[in-house]
């Protein structure tokens, strides 16, 4: 992004994107200092754009404990002296200063002001930039408020992350955007935590940043309605809760483990090493490779644009799994990808996939799924919203982030076609449903999937 102009200066706000992960986090800079606002795991970006600047980073914000990614905080605040801001609703554990309404913080020549917006979170903050004349220019809303959305308000409810309900959160979220936000000035800009498929939210923009104005025009969440009618609006299909959610809230409210030195960490074991009976397999090569040979009850997830997502969603934050890649850059990179969220350190050991794979998978044959449907025991396993519209008729639904519970709910009497809504989400679907059931045959339609979009087959 370019620097904002001001009278004696400029201030100049960078985003950094993790499209993954579907967050932005933030540098603000002026006058050779920096405020990071919701930083990533990995804190290297942040350090080189201080020394390509010649600047100190002076101030770590959190806007809440994030849920869907872990923040380096408190590293960044080891490694440059920074001090963390932070509500004092968080309750953190790492050494910080509170930042509440009424709280500023100076860097260069203009001032970061907190302003108290729970809804997402009852922690939640949003920080203010104004310029050394004391113009609002830019709110940068955390999980708050997105471009054409508001942060989901139902992450909370467990007692391990405050049970908070969600009904009282919408409601919280209602005044926030009406008493706070809404009444900025129109132009100030907006620079929300995160972007189009965040589960963070639902129907986010693929816009990355905005006004407060644009938003108050365009943004369902922020149109005149009651209190009631927002929290229904609101509460209307949400998206699944990856079970990771909850283990990084607490994670963030203690500060996570440096990012390099928790990665060099992860066991590396030998492709001939024995591995441990029982224990999870998450195979990340693609489907072909996976489906011509892998490991006996293995998981096919494969490295792609949601891995990281996927992997929090399939696995649980206390459960160990074995990490299998093709080559050693290719699994460098999904251990990274598994330190995003916090569970590198469930990795029992990461190694290249042996030369002997003895399981391998069936191809079905899409013309006679397309003929004789009936044939086959049909696994929806996209969201629930998503299979109001079925492909199939009587497929059974069960959501991919369900599956391994609810692997004994498949009839085996004929043989199981599972289908998602691209391929990506049946290549995990399949290989779970042929771990949990293996004298059954299974197959994955993968991608032939959209040649039956937009007629359900009888």
């Amino acid at each position: 992004m370019s620097p904002l102009p001001s009278s004696t200066g400029s201030v100049q706000i960078q985003q950094f994107y993790d499209k993954g992960l579907a967050h932005a986090s933030y540098a603000i800079r002026s006058d050779r200092q920096i405020a990071l606002i919701d930083p990533a795991r990995d804190p290297q970006p942040y350090y080189d754009f201080a020394d390509e600047h010649e600047a100190q980073i002076v101030a770590v914000i959190e806007t809440h404990p994030h849920a869907d990614f872990v923040s380096s905080h408190l590293e960044i605040a080891q490694e440059t002296g920074a001090t963390i801001y932070v509500s004092q609703l968080v309750n953190a554990s790492y050494s910080h200063k509170a930042f509440d309404e009424g709280q500023r913080i100076s860097v260069g020549t203009v001032e970061l002001h907190a302003l108290n917006t729970p809804g997402h979170s009852p922690d939640s903050i949003s920080v203010l930039l104004l310029d050394e004349l004391g113009q609002t220019r830019a709110v940068f809303t955390g999980d708050t408020l997105f471009v054409g959305d508001v942060g989901r308000p139902d992450l909370r409810e467990s007692d391990a992350v405050g049970g908070h309900s969600r009904e009282s959160l919408a409601a919280q979220l209602y005044h926030s955007t009406r008493e706070k936000l809404m009444t900025l000035p129109a132009s100030t800009r907006v620079y929300p935590a995160h972007g189009p498929g965040s589960l963070c939210g639902k129907t986010t923009s693929p816009d990355l940043d905005s006004t407060i104005g644009k938003e108050i025009k365009t943004n369902y969440a922020l149109q005149p309605m009651s209190e009631p009618e927002f929290v229904q609006v609101l509460l209307e299909d949400q998206p699944f809760m990856p079970k990771y959610f909850g283990h990084d809230v607490v994670l963030n409210r203690h500060g996570a483990l440096p990012f390099e030195d928790s990665i060099r960490m992860v066991p590396r074991l030998r492709s001939e090493d024995e591995l441990e009976p029982g224990v999870l397999l998450i195979d990340t090569r693609p489907a072909e490779a996976f489906r011509a040979g892998h490991l006996p009850g293995a998981i096919n997830l494969m490295d792609g644009g949601k891995f990281e997502t996927w992997l929090g969603s399939l696995v649980g934050p206390q459960e160990s799994y074995y990490l299998l890649a093709d080559s050693q850059i290719a699994l460098d990179t999904v251990i990274r990808k598994a330190a995003k969220i916090g569970y590198e350190t469930n990795i029992k050991g990461a190694l290249l996939t042996p030369r002997e794979m003895t399981a391998t998978s069936p191809v079905p044959d899409v013309e006679q799924v397309r003929r004789h449907p009936e044939a086959f025991t049909i696994l929806d396993i996209r969201n629930p919203a998503e299979a109001r519209e079925p492909l199939f008729e009587n497929a059974l639904s069960i959501p991919l982030p369900e599956l391994r519970e609810r692997t004994a709910e498949i009839p085996t009497d004929k043989p199981i076609l599972v289908h998602c809504a691209g391929g990506y989400r049946s290549a995990a679907g399949s290989s779970i449903v042929q771990a949990a059931l293996p004298e059954a045959v299974v197959y994955d339609l993968s991608e032939a999937v959209t040649s039956f979009q937009g007629q359900a087959v009888q």
